[in-house]
């Protein structure tokens, strides 16, 4: 299978703080981890690095931090073909604090506006486009091309742009804030009901689409065989927060890729995006191929308990979280 990832990088500096700076104030930091970001960035380093043939298409600046971005891909075989680099706008770069307390983290995105991809012909046929709405033009053009191939993309963000694209999407995989905001309904984890409404109202927009909402720490939401459910993500510390929900998207594709059905699927993108957040960084903390697979293999904990009592048809059904190993295979 071959996977076309298209969208946006970046550069990331993530810094681990005690407490929130505060202004008009000097800090020193020594302890500092950078490398590539990015949804449909670190999306395409994931599935190079478990061993699917992938293609990126992003653009870069001429510059450091963009020679340092293909470099990265090209260490985990991702095709760089289709990178494309500006000689007018700087790659653009996240700089990253990290609340050592909790995990949280604050992204300030440093950016000039993203040169749109220009080259729109492909010498290859995919089987999977995975995108993530940042160049509406170029995934306009690779859906139109390649009709026959699994369509993914990446909702994080809301935008007219973003919602307009999901029309034409097989697969959305939406933020929490982003089936909110298009619902106009909220999420009440107290209240199964609340989940249900949410989900259907997303459905009726796009009734040709599966959809996958990302809950952050309560795991995803989900349809199979016309009962919504909850499968949880990892008990588990976070550290660090940043790029989870992209490692999630990648791991999701490469579920699709081998052929997976949905519940394995979002089971190994869970467990993906919980072993990440128990490391610092994003692109640094994706872990190894071997370390998910051993984790779900143990199936620790993942049991499936009976569906929540709901007199609605479909019901919300929980399964039972998933425990933290004894120790960290995330490495």
């Amino acid at each position: 299978m071959k996977v076309l990832c298209i969208g946006h990088s970046s550069w990331d500096i993530t810094v681990p703080v005690d407490d929130y700076p505060i202004e008009n104030t000097k800090y020193r930091y020594s302890e500092k981890y950078a490398a590539g970001g990015g949804p449909a960035g670190n999306a395409a380093y994931l599935l190079g690095k478990w061993g699917i043939d992938t293609v990126v298409a992003t653009s870069i600046g001429s510059d450091d931090f963009g020679t340092k971005i293909k470099k990265e891909f090209q260490e985990v075989n991702v095709n760089t073909d289709y990178v494309e680099t500006s000689y007018e706008k700087d790659t653009s770069f996240s700089f990253i604090l990290v609340n050592k307390k909790n995990g949280y983290r604050t992204v300030f995105n440093v950016a000039t506006e993203h040169p749109p991809l220009k080259k729109l012909t492909y010498e290859f046929t995919p089987d999977i486009v995975f995108v993530d709405g940042h160049d509406y033009g170029a995934s306009q053009n690779a859906l139109s091309k390649f009709p026959q191939a699994i369509s993914v993309i990446d909702a994080g963000r809301v935008t007219q742009e973003l919602i307009e694209l999901c029309k034409y999407i097989k697969y959305i995989v939406c933020s929490k804030g982003f089936a909110e905001t298009v619902t106009g309904l909220k999420f009440d984890f107290n209240n199964p009901q609340s989940l249900v409404n949410v989900y259907s109202k997303l459905q009726n927009k796009y009734p040709n689409a599966i959809i996958v909402v990302t809950l952050e720490e309560h795991g995803a939401l989900y349809q199979v065989n016309n009962q919504i459910k909850i499968m949880p993500g990892l008990k588990c510390q976070a550290v660090d927060t940043t790029g989870a929900g992209d490692i999630f998207h990648g791991a999701f594709v490469y579920g699709l890729a081998n052929g997976f059905d949905m519940e394995k699927i979002i089971t190994l993108a869970n467990i993906a995006a919980g072993l990440s957040v128990q490391k610092m960084g994003s692109r640094l903390s994706i872990p190894n191929l071997s370390d998910v697979l051993d984790y779900y293999t143990k199936k620790m904990g993942m049991v499936q308990t009976p569906p929540t009592e709901n007199t609605q048809n479909p019901q919300v059904a929980v399964q039972q979280q998933m425990q933290t190993p004894p120790q960290n295979n995330g490495q």
